[in-house]
């Protein structure tokens, strides 16, 4: 057992790491700037530009299949290239990738949706989400009718990520009433609709800079061969996306958290009080202790969750319990380093305010806290995981 970064995985995090540092913190005022005064955070062209370096750089398709294009390096440094990235609010992803689940399409789908959203020439969402079914996605309303070669889809979908900027997006609709209303999970289908197929789009405000969409279909027609999966296989689809997406969130609030934290201690020893450092001060030491303490727990349930699924194994259980207790680690930290600085936390001249409107979503997004509970207290019960079996 080796619980140390291989010079491989260490090797890529110093360079991403600098990356971050040299290329994407540098524009954090500008970013604040921009929206505080009502503008993106940043510019189409800003953004290519630092796609261009990246790619240059060698960060392309990071985990993206070699015979598509990318450099495969796996879960685990997925997990790494996240934290680090996450340690800056500057809203920029590397690029050459697509959703996992768009992978189940055919080869004529692959030509047509895949491979340009991996050349970074069309933008993808996926929805499944709806004004009366978020956790519960047995709540789902969006119905696809079958009219000759064609469905017709009707519904909405709501807090789509991306969704204002697709060009197409993966949405799960019900395509079998029957079997739907009798297990929630069966008679559903997830279809791959272009914009131009007729779907539009809403930009919902949030307290964040999150500005997710409302999907809005009124009789969009779709063509058969449009279908990704199997007919009636969309529940699969989306809890596969889902999935994956949870310990994502766990390393984001890690990276976030570990940027966080050392604001606070090289603030802690500035700061004085009645002639001391606040650094002195064992009310914050203790917050300084509990949030490193935290953080590297965090850590090591999203190293683990990424780890199990290199291995080719089923992660979900560890998928939700690293986004359980990160997504709640991240706000209990981003909530003392904000008391730590006190009155200037609060304000706009720093970010952590901006820091502390973002941490309160990823205990909702990609499964709320109290469906991970769900989820990890039903597993155990069933005996569907036996306690300690994975290390």
């Amino acid at each position: 057992m080796h619980l140390r970064l291989t010079e491989e995985q260490r090797m890529v995090q110093k360079t991403i790491r600098k990356f971050v540092e040299n290329e994407l913190m540098p524009l954090e005022n500008t970013v604040l700037r921009n929206e505080l005064e009502g503008r993106p955070s940043l510019s189409r062209e800003q953004l290519e530009e630092l796609q261009q370096k990246a790619k240059k750089a060698g960060f392309w398709g990071i985990n993206t299949p070699e015979e598509y294009g990318g450099v495969n390096l796996g879960q685990m440094m997925l997990a790494i290239v996240q934290m680090e990235v996450s340690k800056t609010f500057v809203p920029f992803r590397f690029g050459g990738s697509a959703d996992n689940i768009l992978y189940y399409a055919n080869e004529e789908q692959k030509e047509k949706y895949l491979l340009p959203t991996i050349n970074g020439d069309k933008k993808s969402c996926f929805a499944m989400t709806e004004p009366a079914a978020g956790s519960d996605t047995r709540n789902i309303r969006m119905t696809a009718v079958k009219d000759g070669n064609e469905w017709v889809l009707n519904g909405e979908k709501t807090f789509i990520t991306g969704g204002n900027e697709a060009d197409f997006v993966m949405v799960i609709a019900i395509t079998d009433k029957e079997k739907h209303r009798a297990t929630g999970r069966d008679g559903v289908t997830c279809f791959i609709v272009d914009r131009d197929m007729g779907w539009k789009s809403e930009y919902i405000h949030t307290m964040g800079e999150w500005g997710p969409a409302a999907l809005i279909f009124d009789n969009v027609r779709v063509p058969e061969e449009n279908i990704l999966g199997e007919l009636h296989g969309g529940y699969k689809l989306g809890l596969e996306w889902i999935g994956f997406a949870r310990w994502i969130v766990g390393a984001t609030a890690v990276g976030a958290a570990e940027r966080l934290l050392q604001m606070a201690i090289d603030y802690s020893k500035e700061r004085e009080t009645f002639g001391r450092p606040i650094a002195d001060r064992q009310a914050i030491q203790w917050q300084i202790a509990d949030s490193a303490t935290e953080i590297e727990a965090a850590k090591w349930l999203v190293l683990n969750a990424a780890f199990t699924l290199d291995q080719g194994e089923d992660n979900r259980h560890l998928a939700s319990m690293a986004k359980l207790y990160g997504s709640n680690m991240g706000n209990r930290v981003v909530d003392r380093v904000l008391q730590i600085h006190g009155g200037m936390g609060y304000t706009r001249e720093l970010p952590i305010e901006r820091w502390y409107r973002e941490a309160r979503l990823w205990r909702i997004y990609d499964g709320t806290d109290e469906i991970q509970r769900l989820i990890l207290s039903r597993n155990l019960i069933k005996g569907n995981v036996k306690i300690g079996q994975f290390i």
